[in-house]
């Protein structure tokens, strides 16, 4: 495989948004259990958010190089009662016959040109009654210079999301969060047309929109939101 390099540069900025962090993190957690495959685990910022707490191996896998190299030296020596490793590479890069009882594409599927085939490899890696869980930014009506900028192929919806569902798995939930967040994204969209957010707009939309997006959300039922999460379960 050729050296690849994430194209991006969100990865530090989006670190420090806590709040949004903690909403989707505890929407995710229930799903996450066992043996975990995190896929593109880029600096480790959701590693820690979902590990502590749990048993078992963490792998991280990261193609780019220089990330990798990173996060294996963050995770070294962690006070944890997960194994942690970190791999350089795609699933390929796997061994044959690893499996998992739960797999995460966090921010992740967006920029995988073959989205569809990627979940199919994926859910040849998941033990039965194991969960694959993606969280990706949605709505292609959304898409805006940022998501060119740091390599997003899409932006998804329900419809989108159903269409890459892996062979052998079946739909546990598929589900919006940040509602509110909607209108942020959308005034960029039509006016701003900004290819990254400055630190002074995370800040605003993680201390006051995502605090209203979780009292706003339940009462739409997660029928509306900026992101997407899905949830497939291997029988």
């Amino acid at each position: 495989m050729s050296e690849f390099h994430y194209v991006g540069s969100e990865l530090e900025l989006f670190a420090a948004v806590k709040n949004w962090k903690s909403y989707w993190s505890n929407q995710v957690r229930p799903y996450v259990a066992g043996d975990v495959l995190e896929v593109g685990a880029g600096i480790g910022s959701n590693t820690a958010l979902l590990s502590p707490g749990t048993r078992g191996r963490w792998l991280c896998l990261e193609p780019d190089p220089n990330l990798c190299a990173k996060l294996a030296e963050d995770l070294t020596g962690r006070d944890d009662r997960r194994a942690f490793e970190c791999l350089c590479g795609t699933l390929s890069a796997i061994r044959p016959g690893d499996t998992f009882d739960t797999i995460l594409y966090i921010d992740v599927l967006e920029h995988i040109e073959d989205d569809a085939a990627e979940l199919s490899n994926a859910a040849q890696m998941l033990r039965p009654g194991g969960c694959l869980i993606v969280l990706s930014p949605a709505h292609q009506w959304l898409f805006t210079p940022f998501d060119a900028a740091i390599g997003h192929f899409r932006r998804y919806d329900r419809s989108s999301l159903r269409r890459v569902s892996p062979p052998g798995l079946t739909i546990e939930r598929i589900f919006y969060l940040d509602a509110c967040g909607i209108a942020a994204s959308a005034m960029n969209q039509l006016f701003l047309r900004q290819s990254m957010p400055t630190a002074e707009q995370l800040k605003m939309w993680d201390r006051w929109i995502i605090p209203a997006s979780r009292l706003i959300d339940p009462l739409l039922m997660h029928k509306l939101g900026k992101s997407i999460v899905g949830v497939w379960r291997k029988p």
